[in-house]
């Protein structure tokens, strides 16, 4: 039997990836950061990760024995390893108030990062806030995605870190703490049961009188909560015929913000292990991000939540909420399509029995809309013999 010699004891390690290391690092695709967590959980996973099996060959873990200050003496069996992963998060007290902030960190920035941008793609303005980000259950394998937006954030000059979802109330209580001493806006995005856990830290903030100015949730369980009335913008994208995600997240009565819903669950690309992975879905995050400092979330006029099942032949563009428009004569639910540069499926799906042609003057339509500037249509539309 393998066996793992260590030149700390175990309970003075800082996380619990300390154990993961050893064959996480070694894994296609798991390169970088590691995450704090819990001392619970971190003896909990030891004992199934000191028993594993040695395999054949020796391993080097890449100068983490210097960095970590512990040597392996054997490679773990990766199944092994993902037991252990598993059982830390079974045995950790998901979000109970008891346990200590001081081992629970943000995970370690890769020295592997990709280059930052070049100036000339930096916001002119000078940004501000924070980004939390949580991954899923058995993060380090199925909620990578969360790791490169991270990564992608920190870029723009935004302060962005990533978590296991299983401390997410320490890391709301952290934040809590940041936000008194130097208010900022604050972003949250998780997968998964990360996704499950921005709705948890949304209403932690909500007792404590704190807005979140941003909110995402990727594919959460099914058993997310409702958006509490904090949130000022929340946007869900999630597989509906998903078993391990699948959660409809609805706003809680009397919401005010903007709230847009995506279903992409006729889109047969996507799956639960790689939603958080679509570039498209991070560039139109990162937009959303960066234009917080420049873009208020109080829109003049009324905001609609809306809700979408994307075609599976239609690009997915991500609203933020929807605006009443007005019909004029002649007006049909094409041509106000084409006048405010949105595709019709959107429009028939949140304006139901509006597909008769043409409308009636006054009827009001919702079209969708991001949360910046639009171009106003003040001319009247031509008129139809």
């Amino acid at each position: 039997m393998g066996k793992i010699r260590l030149s700390r004891p175990i309970n003075e390690m800082r996380s619990c990836s300390d154990l993961d290391l050893v064959s996480l690092r070694h894994a296609p695709g798991l390169e970088g950061r590691h995450n704090s967590t819990n001392s619970t959980a971190l003896k909990c996973a030891s004992s199934i990760i000191l028993s594993a099996p040695a395999a054949p060959k020796p391993a080097r873990c890449d100068g983490a024995p210097q960095r970590l200050g512990w040597s392996v003496e054997r490679m773990i069996n990766p199944m092994r390893v993902a037991a252990a992963v598993l059982g830390a998060i079974l045995c950790a007290p998901l979000f109970h108030g008891g346990l200590d902030p001081a081992v629970a960190g943000p995970i370690a920035v890769s020295n592997e990062a990709a280059a930052p941008l070049p100036d000339a793609t930096r916001p002119a303005v000078e940004l501000h806030g924070r980004a939390y980000l949580f991954r899923g259950a058995m993060g380090p394998f199925f909620s990578r995605g969360m790791d490169r937006l991270t990564d992608r954030i920190e870029q723009v000059g935004i302060t962005a870190n990533v978590y296991e979802f299983t401390i997410c109330r320490i890391i709301a209580a952290q934040a809590i703490r940041d936000y008194r001493e130097s208010p900022a806006p604050i972003i949250l995005i998780g997968h998964s049961m990360g996704g499950f856990c921005v709705l948890k830290f949304c209403e932690i903030l909500e007792a404590e009188g704190i807005r979140v100015s941003l909110a995402v949730a990727i594919d959460p369980a099914h058993v997310t909560p409702s958006v509490p009335l904090n949130v000022d913008r929340f946007i869900n994208i999630f597989l509906s015929k998903s078993v391990l995600g699948g959660g409809d997240v609805k706003p809680m009565p009397g919401y005010r913000g903007h709230y847009a819903s995506f279903d992409l669950s006729e889109h047969d690309e996507v799956s639960h292990i790689n939603i958080e992975k679509m570039d498209a879905v991070h560039e139109q995050l990162l937009t959303k991000i960066v234009q917080l400092a420049t873009t208020s979330a109080k829109s003049e006029g009324e905001t609609v939540p809306v809700r979408f099942v994307v075609p599976p032949s239609a690009a997915i563009e991500l609203w933020d909420s929807g605006m009443p428009v007005f019909a004029r004569p002649g007006d049909s639910l094409q041509t106000i399509a084409a006048t405010y540069h949105v595709p019709l499926w959107s429009l028939i799906q949140i304006n139901k029995g509006a597909e008769r042609t043409p409308l009636v003057p006054g009827e009001r339509v919702v079209v969708p809309r991001h949360l910046v500037p639009l171009v106003e249509v003040s001319a009247p539309l031509p008129s139809r013999q």
